[in-house]
């Protein structure tokens, strides 16, 4: 074992490190208070912990005591199996330099670990039930454009449910089609923050509507369940309540019969059920959206029990909708005004989000007791990744490995809101 392969190994966890922190732009925006809260260095695959959610009192009115009962919510953060990339390295390529590691091993392969560890935070887009615009319509940049206005509606959603006001909190990540848009047609509108370190310049275009704005090639798409045909309807009344829950169910009909699969992630509104301000709980002057929870198909033209988030709420602390659906209502997708027109259509999303939409947690792994290793931790994400060599007898070679292990989960969904771009 020489000082030469000890520093090479340093020196590749170092390098492995900066890689993440200047790839990964979703986990540098998001909440990350919870690492400590698994209390120990290394958490093990499956552990969770539930992160309280404050309560929701409802205000008594006069002077008689009105006992209620206290209600604690939680949103759960897991440990799954941990991400990483692996080579078979002979005594030749051993001879590598440190540079050569770089070029030929290390960048690569840490990349493609950042596109996983990103991909899988992006997943959750699907569980927002905020949405602007309208599936299949593509957001402008000319004079008559909706590309900035979109951007304005999608912030005043956040503040609508109550996003902190406080500053740098928000991000709007755009795909490159959108970025390329807003970058040829609005870019006077954009005032880059002098206070931005470097760690930020890689798509970063500047500030914009209280949020600070990034180019990010793997923000989500979606392709809406297919409903062509359709009148979907409430077929019967929701019944009041006032319990807290991660979904609810509602009886709907007038489906396309025998054809109708809605998508997980499909958002939609209901007819005179509107959102409520989470404090005083008065009606604001926009319908509540709601998103599809899993995949579900019609039984001759009905979906009897289709599971929709956010629970609906009718009454109490938690009370998030003007009204209960009922008979009759009309259902609308995926920022349809009118009709179906949006069943089948593919849609791009540029996400607009507050940090506490979405959490993470990242460990490190224990090191193996055989080989040489190195874990280092990017100042940028605050997430480890072990480099680990040893040799493989068998073969004759040396086992190169990088791992990481991250836990992703949403927080507050309604601090996210999903922007329809194409």
């Amino acid at each position: 074992m020489t000082a030469n392969t000890l520093l090479t190994i340093s020196m590749i966890s170092r390098d492995a490190a900066i890689v993440l922190g200047n790839t990964l732009d979703l986990a540098k925006r998001v909440n990350r208070d919870f690492d400590s809260d698994f209390g120990v260095k290394s958490a093990q695959i499956g552990q969770t912990i539930n992160v309280r959610r404050p309560i929701r009192p409802s205000v008594r009115t006069g002077s008689v005591v009105d006992i209620q009962a206290i209600t604690e919510t939680y949103s759960p953060l897991s440990f799954t199996n941990p991400y990483g990339t692996d080579y078979a390295l002979t005594s030749q390529e051993l001879t590598f330099s440190v540079e050569d590691y770089f070029d030929k091993v290390v960048e690569p392969s840490v990349q493609r670990i950042a596109s996983q560890i990103e991909s899988v935070g992006q997943a959750l887009v699907d569980s927002f039930y905020g949405a602007i615009g309208k599936a299949g319509v593509a957001l402008t940049g000319s004079s008559a454009g909706t590309a900035l206005p979109a951007i304005t509606q999608a912030l005043a959603l956040l503040n609508k449910n109550l996003a902190p006001a406080a500053t740098g909190r928000k991000t709007l990540l755009n795909d490159p089609d959108f970025n390329g848009v807003l970058t040829n047609s609005n870019l006077t509108y954009f005032n880059p923050g002098p206070e931005i370190s470097k760690m930020y310049t890689d798509g970063y275009m500047g500030d914009y509507a209280s949020m600070r704005v990034f180019m990010n090639q793997l923000v989500q798409s979606h392709t809406c369940g297919t409903y062509a045909g359709s009148t979907p309807i409430v077929a019967a009344p929701f019944a009041a309540n006032s319990t807290w829950g991660t979904s609810s169910t509602i009886s709907t009909s007038g489906w396309n019969s025998g054809v109708t699969t809605l998508k997980n992630g499909d958002v939609f509104t209901i007819s005179g059920v509107y959102m409520v301000n989470a404090q005083t709980k008065a009606a604001l002057g926009t319908l509540q959206q709601f998103v599809v929870v899993g995949d579900q198909t019609d039984t001759s033209g009905a979906i009897a029990a289709l599971k929709v988030s956010p629970a609906i709420v009718t009454t109490g602390g938690f009370q998030n909708v003007s009204r209960a659906p009922t008979t009759n209502d009309a259902i609308l997708l995926n920022g349809d005004t009118s009709g179906v027109g949006t069943s089948g259509k593919t849609s791009q999303y540029a996400l607009a989000f507050d940090r506490d939409a979405i959490m993470l947690a990242a460990k490190e792994l224990m090191p193996y007791s055989v080989g040489l290793g190195k874990t280092t931790t990017d100042d940028q994400t605050r997430i480890p990744i072990r480099v680990q060599q040893m040799p493989d007898i068998r073969t004759n070679q040396e086992i190169l490995r990088f791992d990481v292990m991250v836990a992703w989960a949403t927080l507050y969904e309604q601090l996210g809101v999903k922007i329809f771009t194409t």
